[in-house]
């Protein structure tokens, strides 16, 4: 008598049964083992892409042919925008969604995008410049690499920006704070300044401007030409969400920036706030509304 235990082959109705249940159908492609190793990556990709397509359609709401290589999760630019690189790393994309959904709390949202902010510090910063420098292990001298170049200074605009700030510190614990008062006049949507505070050696260094939303792109404009009259030349912004509109007035006023954000979204609505978007930033963050 055999086992109770004992494994049995599943029929043929049964397998084929399962397979109908599944949400997203496997892939039925026929690729010689040779074939697979020459080419392994347009394979890959091509099955990537179709799931990308049907599975996330936060990622920017186009279709993956239309973000490059889908299985590259970095910066990707677009045709519209040479100056906008956008991130589409799994985990930025993720907390994103979290942060849109108007029933997250104040505190959840404050940690969500202190952690984006970090992340994308991670992929905006990946072509600071090294140089080699010795360095001795427990064991031997060896050889490694340290950061050159500029020094970095970040600059939050108030208030907002601020809740990007501790993240990126703690990636680049050596980076110096600046800031900038700016508030939008939500009767002409104008940016009006009232602060504006940046180390004095601004020629010699880079800077992050910080701001969550860059939704009309006039407090950005602001805040860069800001920076400019003090001197500085390596200017970099960094949002989480951008709007076409805010991202074309940015580069028409400094097409010499390079702007990085985590989602170009559809719009502007009528009072100026992107669409789909995630509020007002400011407030979600300080729980003042």
């Amino acid at each position: 008598m055999s086992s109770p235990h004992a494994r049995c082959k599943p029929s043929d109705g049964l397998i084929r049964r399962a397979r109908s249940k599944r949400t997203i159908p496997a892939p039925e492609v026929v690729v010689s083992r040779a074939a697979a190793k020459q080419s392994p990556r347009p394979y890959r990709a091509e099955i990537a892409s179709e799931l990308l397509s049907s599975q996330w359609p936060f990622l920017g709401a186009r279709p993956a042919s239309q973000i490059g290589n889908p299985l590259a999760f970095g910066m990707h630019t677009t045709s519209d925008f040479p100056a906008l690189a956008i991130t589409r790393h799994p985990l930025i994309q993720h907390k994103l969604t979290i942060l849109r959904d108007r029933s997250t709390p104040t505190k959840i949202f404050k940690e969500l995008v202190d952690e984006i902010a970090m992340l994308m510090a991670y992929e905006t910063t990946s072509d600071l410049p090294l140089e080699p420098t010795p360095v001795e292990t427990p064991l031997e001298p060896a050889s490694g690499w340290r950061v050159s170049g500029k020094k970095m200074t970040l600059v939050p605009i108030l208030r907002a920006g601020l809740g990007m700030v501790e993240g990126i510190l703690r990636l680049v614990p050596s980076a110096r704070v600046g800031h900038i008062g700016l508030y939008r006049n939500h009767e002409t949507l104008e940016p009006v300044d009232y602060y504006f505070k940046v180390p004095g050696d601004a020629s010699e260094r880079q800077f992050f401007v910080l701001d969550p939303m860059l939704a009309t792109g006039g407090s950005a404009a602001v805040a860069v030409a800001s920076l400019k009259r003090a001197g500085a030349t390596d200017i970099r912004f960094m949002c989480l969400v951008a709007a076409p509109e805010g991202v074309r007035r940015l580069t028409a006023a400094h097409p010499d920036i390079k702007i990085y954000c985590a989602s170009l979204d559809r719009e502007l609505n009528e009072q100026g706030y992107i669409l789909p978007g995630l509020g007002d930033a400011g407030d979600r963050l300080f729980g003042t509304r």
